[in-house]
Formats: C-alpha cells, structure tokens, sequence
C-alpha cells in the first residue's frame, strides 16, 4: 500500500555517542506498530528527522515518532516538517504540530471548555516572575516549565521562601507557571491515547518516590487504567476541542485541587503511546494509517 517514514531523532538510536536513556520506547512502540503496518502493506520505515540526505519523495508519508530532541531547536524541526509536508502528507499535520508545540495552546482549548491546571504565561523564567506567580496562581509550590519543551526538560518545582534553581536549569525564555498539584507526586497522571479521536486505551503513570515526574527516564512506573464513563466523556470533550485532523492523540490529565480532573497536556506531536498498556496499539495505529493514505 506505501513506504511511510517513521521519524524519530538520532540520539534514539542505538550508534548514537549520547543515546538518551528512554531510547528503549522506540523500540517498544515503533516494533508493534511495524509489523501491524506490514500487514496492511504498509512499509513503516525509521527516518532521522533532520537527516537532510532523506528524499521525501521515496515515501507516500511521514508520521512524527520519537522526535524528541526537537526541544532546543524547535524552529529548525518546524522548517524540516514543512518541507516533508510540501513533498507528502504529515501526520499530524503541520499546523497542527506548530499549534501544539507551544503551551499557549492549552488557553485555547479553555476557551473551548476544556477544564485545564491553572497556568500563567510568561515572557521569562526570572525571579521577579516566578515570586510574583505564587501570589496570582494562590499557591505555595509552584512547577515551571518551557512552552516549548517535553521530558521535564529545563522544568523546575519551587517552593515560597526557598532558594529558585539557577537560571540554567530553568525554562530559557518563555515559560508557563502552574500551581503543584500533590495528586501528582500520589495519584500520579493518567494518559489516554486515541487513534482518530478513538480511545484505544489508558495507562496511568506514577512517580519514583519523592519525585513528581512521570517519565520513566525519572524512574517513573505504569500500570493499565480502565477509564469510567466521566473519563471517557471528559476525554471525547477535549479531543473534539481540536478542529484539525489527528492521526493519533494522547490526553494527559491530572487530579485538580478540586479533587477532579483536568488537562495537564494534550500531546498531538510526538507523544509515546504505552504499547506495554495497550496490546492493540500497534493494530489500531496501523488501521488509521491507512485509511488516511
């Protein structure tokens, strides 16, 4: 049915001189989702995304995996899209991703009724901001973090009355400030991954005791969660908030101070999607795909 570039960053793979420690989700994802391709026709191939020697051409299309060293660099990821996009359809697609990429995106989908954490948008990380957000978000622990960011990458939690983080280690220029919500460091963060808007399964992610990062290069753990029927709605709610077509989506929510869930994140770029939680991950992508090509 078609060659198909799954890209992904060069420091995930396995010749990489500073391969990043979660590298092992590549495989776990992009194996399923292979073989469930190869079944179809689909030849669902590992491309680099910023491998300038790659001609889009030799693909009918280009699915955005694990591309996360796009952080530091994100305007060089958007032009390379653009360009793969000009030759083949992107999934998701680029405006899609350009929307996504930067935070704000999380005040539209409130406009749109979505319950999100209380965020405040900053020019900058700097002490002045940061003390002046415990006062508007009422809060007495406080988690920094890039718009433009994933992994927990240059994301701070501070607290009132003690020292702040070096400025290196915070957020290098625009920031969002959220309040710390202790459901997180407990209860942990549940994410729902859909294909198409259809949900295919739910995993919920715990913290390393002491920590409230939820990625598994953070020694963070997942485990199978069965959404109920408000879990279910709440997340047909958010996704139907997205005008754009979506090839894939993963749902990030949080236990609120008010003791119910809202979005944490919504993940439309290059989310890992818990193949080990989701048996049919790999079937479901795989179906998707090709209808769309």
């Amino acid at each position: 049915m078609g060659r198909v570039a799954f890209l992904t960053s060069a420091d995930m793979l396995a010749d990489h001189p500073r391969r990043r420690t979660d590298h092992w989700e590549l495989d776990r994802e992009y194996g399923p989702m292979r073989a469930a391709c190869a079944e179809r026709g689909v030849d669902l191939e590992l491309v680099v995304w910023d491998d300038a020697s790659v001609d889009p051409s030799a693909f009918d299309a280009a699915v955005i995996g694990t591309t996360w060293d796009y952080a530091e660099r994100p305007e060089s990821f958007l032009a390379r899209l653009e360009a793969l996009e000009a030759a083949i359809p992107l999934f998701n697609p680029t405006r899609v991703v350009r929307w996504n990429l930067d935070k704000r995106y999380l005040a539209d989908l409130e406009r749109r009724g979505a319950p999100i954490v209380p965020t405040q948008f900053a020019e900058r990380a700097d002490d002045a901001t940061i003390a002046a957000a415990f006062d508007r978000l009422e809060a007495d622990e406080l988690v920094v973090k890039p718009l433009v960011g994933a992994s927990a990458w240059r994301q701070v939690r501070v607290r009132a009355g003690e020292p702040l983080p070096p400025p290196d280690e915070r957020p290098p220029d625009r920031a969002l400030i959220q309040p710390f919500l202790p459901a997180v460091a407990t209860e942990g963060e549940y994410s729902f991954v859909a294909f198409g808007r259809e949900l295919s399964h739910a995993v919920r992610k715990v913290p390393a005791r002491g920590d409230y990062r939820v990625q598994s290069m953070y020694g963070a753990r997942e485990e199978v969660h069965h959404p109920d029927a408000a879990e279910r709605a709440l997340v047909t709610r958010v996704l139907e908030a997205v005008e754009e077509p979506l090839l894939y989506a993963r749902l990030d929510l949080v236990r609120g101070l008010d003791d119910a869930l809202c979005v944490m994140e919504l993940e439309l770029v290059e989310p890992y999607l818990y193949p080990e939680q989701g048996p049919d991950m790999g079937a479901l992508f795989a179906a998707e795909l090709a209808r769309r090509l």
